[in-house]
């Protein structure tokens, strides 16, 4: 199954690269191949200063070795052999009118001393940051999230969607990061579901990607903005940097196994502010941002 993931999300990246290209029309993403020192290593394609987008990263790594000590903590478990694999990407467009997005499908597998697989579970989603909203640009990524989640079970999207919206919670803002979409984590094996039939629905919503996305920024690129809009983008997102640094699994994750640090910290956008106590304007299109950030909404 590793071996499986790891070829499927090597061609996953290659696939979400050239189709981001192809919308931003005048950057490329720039290749890093790098190695851990524990074992194991990955490839980082980062954009920057493109057309379109100003800072993105669609990342791939496969990392494998002794579970750290942090790790065998959160696991509950000795001393204990782990592998894990996964694709993780994030997308700040320029013009403040199209959203940020983020996705990423992993695996893990942790071994005995005889080198049997004890544990192994698949992860991931995708969700959508906007600076300024547009229902329709919210209803089509979930719509497309949904659809991917019923071909395998009805059950899935209102479960995965409920859950993206009470992880990509700041809690010390009392307000989500973004509109939401899915994420599922620890999907292991069970009656109703083998390890083949959560990698089929993994890498269903993986497949979905472009389709949910590229859409949404090819609508919102070239809309006119105001060095306001442009303010307001920058502050939202030193809230998209608050949760990364302070709540998100990942980061931590990639920073307690001893992560390529490029890579991890890629998903920070370049342009960021923090404005002492600011609040938006009563009735204005900010206000209406967050207020919906305030009360995850039902889209479809």
């Amino acid at each position: 199954m590793k071996d499986k993931f790891y070829a499927y999300i090597q061609n996953l990246q290659d696939k979400i690269v050239a189709g981001l290209e192809a919308v931003d029309g005048t950057a490329k993403f720039r290749e890093d191949l790098w190695k851990r020192p524990e074992g194991g290593g990955g490839r980082t394609r980062v954009i920057e200063n493109g057309a379109v987008f100003e800072k993105g990263g669609v990342n791939i790594s496969a990392v494998h070795g002794k579970l750290p000590e942090t790790m065998q903590k959160m696991f509950g478990v000795g001393e204990a052999d782990f592998f894990a694999c996964g694709l993780s990407l994030v997308l700040h467009p320029k013009n403040p009118m199209a959203p940020t997005v983020h996705a990423n499908w992993r695996y893990f597998e942790m071994y005995d001393e005889a080198g049997n697989v004890i544990q192994q579970w698949f992860g991931g989603g995708q969700d959508l940051t906007p600076y300024y909203l547009f229902e329709e640009d919210a209803k089509h990524f979930h719509q497309t999230c949904k659809t991917a989640c019923d071909k395998h079970n009805p059950e899935f999207y209102p479960k995965y969607k409920k859950q993206c919206d009470s992880y990509f919670w700041n809690t010390h803002r009392n307000e989500a990061r973004g509109l939401g979409g899915l994420f599922f984590d620890y999907c292991k094996a069970n009656e109703q579901m083998s390890m083949e039939n959560w990698y089929d629905f993994v890498t269903e919503v993986g497949n979905s990607f472009l389709e949910a996305y590229v859409p949404i920024v090819e609508r919102r690129k070239n809309l006119p903005y105001t060095p306001e809009n442009r303010t307001w983008q920058e502050i939202r997102r030193g809230r998209y940097v608050e949760f990364n640094l302070v709540h998100d699994k990942g980061t931590l994750f990639g920073l307690k196994t001893n992560g390529r640090i490029e890579s991890i910290l890629m998903s920070l956008p370049p342009h960021v502010q923090w404005v002492y106590d600011h609040h938006p304007e009563a009735g204005s299109e900010e206000e209406k941002l967050i207020r919906v950030l305030e009360n995850p909404v039902d889209w479809i």
